[in-house]
């Protein structure tokens, strides 16, 4: 198990974290989450599968979408964020981003992408970009790349970055088919924390469609923290707890 892979190797500089959920609230069980983002207040999902993909605006207390954009089937819509008043929009194996107006969401323009979109965020100065491998690439608003980290552990590449987050100055990255987030720092990509995410949606909740855990959300207006997952019928308000 992933997880116990990266605790068994993580020095004493990487933190370990356990979870407290705060609250919960319901989430569209056809969400097939690919991601999630507070903007102004307002929290923002995408969602992902051929002929299922969506951009919305969601109502968090129900869970509801305000307002939705719907994608053609060939598109299988990933990670989403925005930025300077730009949301950006990525898809995964057809290699293109979609710009809509962050205050409208009419769209704007498309672009070719150099690779697979997995996860996005924004530090504020660049867009930053999972493909799910060991890498994270920052980018300028036309997905040029400035820069690439490796993300590592102990020296060991971790696979499967997807969703991302930006919190505090470091980045939170779900690792794809792990009940785990890793928080990255942005400089040199060395990981100095893991959250150990196990049990946060109880078995009783789970279903046949119960896809695994992703999608990180942070509002920066009142520092809470929101995770959920693909078709999860919750999203829950957690804090972490670090192990002793």
């Amino acid at each position: 198990m992933l997880m116990m892979t990266l605790l068994s190797c993580a020095d004493a500089k990487v933190r370990e974290y356990s979870l407290e959920v705060v609250a919960e609230y319901p989430h569209d069980v056809e969400s097939y989450t690919q991601g999630l983002f507070f903007h102004e207040g307002q929290l923002y999902e995408s969602t992902g599968l051929h002929g299922k993909s969506t951009f919305r605006k969601v109502e968090l207390e129900t869970g509801k979408a305000l307002q939705r954009l719907n994608f053609d089937k060939k598109y299988f819509i990933e990670g989403s964020v925005i930025w300077n008043d730009n949301l950006y929009v990525l898809t995964w194996e057809s290699r293109m981003a979609f710009v809509y107006d962050a205050n409208t969401l009419e769209y704007k323009s498309s672009w070719k992408y150099p690779r697979e979109g997995w996860g996005i965020t924004t530090d504020g100065k660049h867009l930053i970009a999972s493909d799910g491998s060991a890498n994270l690439y920052f980018m300028n608003e036309n997905f040029a790349q400035m820069k690439k980290i490796l993300v590592t552990i102990e020296g060991r590449p971790v696979r499967f970055l997807n969703e991302l987050e930006y919190i505090d100055g470091k980045i939170w990255a779900n690792v794809y088919t792990a009940d785990e987030i890793v928080i990255i720092n942005p400089k040199d990509g060395n990981i100095e924390g893991v959250i150990d995410c196990r049990g946060l949606l109880p078995a009783s909740l789970h279903s046949s469609s119960t896809d695994v855990l992703n999608g990180i959300a942070y509002n920066p207006e009142d520092g809470k923290i929101y995770l959920t997952g693909k078709n999860w019928p919750k999203m829950y308000e957690v804090k972490i707890v670090e192990r002793k």
